[in-house]
Order: structure tokens, then sequence, then C-alpha cells
């Protein structure tokens, strides 16, 4: 049986609910085979990250050199990239094996609070990973640190979507889930701006939810979508995943990317 190959470069999420295990999981259920080059561990909970121990940038890069130089990549995201090194090191390697498809989640913050990307880090995630990026997909915080401005309205949605595209990704999908009111994600592909409304699902259980959403978006594009059918289809699968989220620990528990397995 012949599926595509797809690649995770994030970080371990020691308490499953985010990272390259959710990735991981979602493209699983998205009927894709996954691998993945690990960044940095963390030792999380659903309260929080009581450490994070990065990966040497070589480490990384053998990763990625030995999935694709063997299994080949149809599509890869990349999470919580940790350092301007990492970063570099990542891009060149994106670059040396022509991986076109690639998902940027531009990971800066846990769920919890602690800092998953370095301050110097902003600097190299634009100049060097955004102009490889097929599609980038920042929460309002992210797209925020991104182009340095408040981003509060829907018109202001509108605009950062098209400045992100601008900074060189191929198309922009700017989350809507921190807004106040309504969670209308923006998609902005250079010729298309489309809004993509959703529900606000009533829940705290949503540790994970920008790793599976873009992990969704990764096998779309592994399966042949277009970056806005494969951003459709992975709205709906999250919404999903959210719906049935895990009553699990003290904190934010996870959204649930195996949630059409038989119970």
């Amino acid at each position: 049986m012949k599926v595509p190959v797809v690649l995770t470069i994030a970080g371990s999420d020691s308490g499953g609910g985010a990272g390259i295990q959710a990735d991981l999981k979602t493209f699983a259920a998205l009927g894709v085979h996954g691998t993945s080059a690990i960044t940095a561990i963390t030792a999380q909970n659903t309260l929080t990250v009581t450490d994070i121990f990065e990966l040497p940038p070589e480490i990384v890069v053998a990763q990625i050199d030995a999935i694709a130089g063997d299994l080949g990549v149809a599509a890869a995201k990349t999470g919580m990239l940790a350092s301007s090194r990492i970063i570099e090191a990542v891009a060149k390697a994106i670059a040396a094996h022509a991986i076109s498809n690639l998902v940027v989640d531009p990971v800066m913050v846990a769920k919890g609070g602690a800092k998953l990307l370095r301050d110097d880090a902003i600097d190299a995630l634009r100049a060097r990973l955004l102009p490889l990026a097929a599609v980038i997909t920042p929460n309002l915080p992210e797209a925020e640190v991104i182009l340095g401005r408040v981003i509060r309205t829907l018109d202001e949605r509108r605009d950062a979507a098209r400045e992100l595209v601008a900074l060189g990704p191929r198309a922009a999908v700017v989350k809507g889930g921190h807004a106040e009111g309504d969670v209308t994600d923006i998609f902005w592909d250079g010729s298309q701006m489309v809004e993509l409304a959703g529900l606000r699902i009533a829940t705290s259980n949503t540790h994970g939810s920008g790793c599976v959403f873009s992990a969704a978006i990764t096998a779309g594009l592994a399966r042949g979508l277009d970056p806005l059918t494969a951003v459709r289809e992975a709205k709906e699968f999250i919404s999903g995943a959210i719906e049935s989220s895990l009553e699990i620990g003290g904190g934010h528990g996870p959204v649930n990317p195996m949630f059409g397995l038989r119970k």
C-alpha cells in the first residue's frame, strides 16, 4: 500500500497533546505516513512546561536528511523551532531537499504560557523560513509578533494576511480563535481572500489545536489538495477534534485528532 509521506519538524510534548505527538496522530487519522524530526524535548503536561532541552541543529538536520533521503517527503510542517540556529539549519535542509509543500506553524508560546521561541529568532523566522512556506498558520498573537503591530478587527486580519504573504509565503491563514466575538479565519494567497467562519466551541481543552490544524493542512497538501481546499478540510477536522477534546489533567486538556475512531 503506497501512501504519501509527511514530515513534522517540531518539539516533543511529553503530555502527548501537542507537538510531534499531536502531529503524528493527525497524520495517521488522515491517511498519510507521518515521520518526525524533533527539534526540542519539553517536559510538559496540561498545566505547564517545566523544562525544555533544545537538540543540536546538526541532529535536527540529520533527522530531516535521513527521512528525505530514503522515504521522500510529499509535504512537511514546522512547529516549535526554539532558536535562530535551528531555524537557519531547518531552512537550509528544506531548500536542499526541495520540499515545496511546507506548512509553517509559527509556534511561540505554549498553552500554559511558556515561551517556545526565543525573541531573537523572530527575524530568522521572517527572513529564512517564511519565504519557503506554502502556507503559514499564525494565530492572532503570533501574527502580531511577526508583523509588529496589534491585530483586533476583521479588517485588520485581512490586512495581516496580505502583509504575511508579502513576506514570502504562497498563502497565509490568520486564525481567529483568539479574537473577541467571531472566530473567522482569513485565507489569502495573493489572489483570493476567503473568510472561513466557524463556531466557538465552549471548552478550555484546546491544547494542541494549532498543531493539529497545521498538520491537517500538511496532510491535505501531501494528498494533492490545493492550499485553500486543504485549509477548508483542516478547519472541519480541527472543529471535530475540539468538539471531542479530552477531559484529562488539571489544566488545558488536549484536542482529540483521533475522534473519528470508534470508542
